[in-house]
């Protein structure tokens, strides 16, 4: 093989995340975002002495595990739903093999428990981030998903098959009035423009939705030009807006914003919209920041229910984005997390605290470590919710505050981001010497390279078991039970 050129093969089997195994003359390429069984052409662009890398140009033929239709117009473009041309007890079957073969190259004696799909595999997702742009320069308006491999192109996600439908009659409502006032999105490169995101959550038990516009601080270029209110009269006078020369940028703001609210208001949903905020973002990087947010209508939050456990999610704290499929998670975890009662927890990495509420009614007492302070504060406020004064939960990097925590824990709970845990970290969450570690990973090649560590200073893996937690993409979650020799 040469860097390069481009080839046809088969592809043999694909490793987690999306890492397809080609072979041709008698080697092995690594070609991302394939299935296996497909006739894939390939463009090699590296070459190593351990492994060959291509990237995927084209599927010539179809695998014959693929005996599903595109369930989105966008399918393939947009690179989010790689497996949903599979069958779902297929997609489990390919996710747990991906697993085991991951803890087999670490773990020599376990039980290895398969895999728990997600209760629903459509409709799932109760988040979503999609972002304002171009499908191609100088095109209408999108909103949606970044095409796969651009920084560019953003594709309308109109009809996606794992977001929630109310959240599909959303966005197009956003995206049609945004269109009919001539609304530009913002250009990194440029720094100009208004609408950035569209952020929608909805509690799957409670039906409540929140809605949040993400927008720079800049007023719409179409408002400011004369000829807005000359001859071509703009959608926003003919509702009664007049720019006298007196109106602030914030008046102009919110007047867009909220002739937005009536029109969302009046859409027939499954669910009921609890709020809608405004964020403002002036920041340089293509991502969701809350620079200030204020509540154009109704609260700041939803309200979830999970495992009869009541939780107040916000625009920008954690929560699992499948909430059926959480349940089946944590139960795992409160499974392998054995009998808690009187029993000291540390929840590390706790997020918005849900691990250590849904173990907390029979516990001694659990105490969480966050980073972020947000996720902390509605941690607190969520166990009030419940009623659990058992809780408490510390603001702070794990790292530092595990030197803080004086009493030895009868059992922690890990649930790090996806990265891992920090070395020095996992170090001295050794050092507690604790019977029983939960480890919850989103990323199984994370999660392996902690094991090792933690089997070669004294633990074993007793018990694992991949949780699919989100059906149609190639990510996977992972619970293992790990114990002390």
């Amino acid at each position: 093989m040469k860097k390069g050129q481009v080839y046809n093969g088969q592809v043999v089997r694909v490793d987690y995340p999306n890492k397809g195994i080609v072979e041709l003359e008698g080697k092995k390429a690594v070609v991302k975002n394939c299935i296996p069984g497909q006739k894939v052409s390939f463009a090699i662009n590296r070459i190593r002495s351990e492994r060959t890398e291509g990237k995927l140009v084209e599927v010539l033929e179809r695998s014959a595990l693929e005996t599903r239709d595109r369930a989105c117009s966008i399918f393939g473009a947009c690179g989010g739903c790689s497996y949903h041309t599979l069958p779902y007890e297929t997609q489990l079957v390919i996710k747990s093999d991906q697993v085991k073969r991951l803890l087999d190259g670490v773990c020599e004696s376990y039980e290895y428990e398969g895999i728990l799909g997600s209760p629903i595999e459509w409709e799932y997702r109760n988040k979503m981030e999609y972002t304002f742009g171009d499908a191609e320069k100088g095109g209408p308006l999108t909103l949606g998903f970044h095409k796969r491999d651009s920084f560019h192109d953003v594709l309308t996600a109109a009809d996606c098959a794992i977001a929630d439908k109310d959240f599909s009659r959303i966005l197009s409502c956003v995206l049609d009035f945004s269109r009919e006032n001539g609304f530009d999105y913002y250009h990194m490169y440029k720094h100009q423009g208004f609408l950035r995101h569209l952020v929608v959550r909805k509690a799957k038990r409670t039906g409540e939705i929140l809605v949040d516009i993400v927008t720079t601080s800049q007023v719409p270029a179409v408002i400011n030009a004369v000829e807005a209110f000359g001859d071509t009269v703009h959608p926003l006078r003919k509702s009664g807006f007049e720019n006298t020369g007196e109106t602030s940028e914030d008046d102009v703001t919110d007047y867009i914003l909220m002739s937005l609210v009536k029109r969302l208001l009046t859409l027939k949903l499954e669910g009921t919209i609890t709020g809608i905020l405004h964020t403002r973002n002036d920041s340089l990087s293509d991502a969701v920041i809350n620079e200030e947010t204020k509540v154009l209508y109704g609260k700041d939050s939803i309200t979830e229910e999970l495992l009869g456990l009541r939780f107040r999610v916000s625009a920008f704290s954690f929560f699992q984005t499948n909430s059926y499929g959480a349940e089946v998670l944590y139960s795992k975890v409160r499974e392998y997390a054995g009998d808690t009662r009187n029993k000291r927890i540390y929840d590390l990495y706790s997020g918005t605290g849900t691990i250590a509420q849904i173990l907390a009614p029979v516990a001694g007492e659990v105490t969480g470590v966050e980073i972020v302070e947000e996720a902390v504060k509605a941690a607190r406020e969520n166990a009030a919710l419940n009623g659990l004064d058992n809780c408490s939960f510390i603001a702070g990097d794990v790292l530092k505050v595990v030197e803080e925590l004086d009493k030895k824990p009868d059992i922690i709970i890990l649930d790090p981001p996806r990265d891992g845990i920090h070395p020095k970290a996992l170090d001295k969450i050794i050092e507690f010497g604790v019977d029983r570690i939960i480890y919850v990973s989103c990323k199984p090649t994370s999660l392996v390279r902690d094991l090792h560590v933690l089997q070669e200073r004294g633990y074993r893996v007793e018990k694992a078991c991949a949780v699919d937690m989100f059906p149609q993409t190639v990510h996977v979650e992972c619970v293992v039970l790990i114990t002390n020799l």
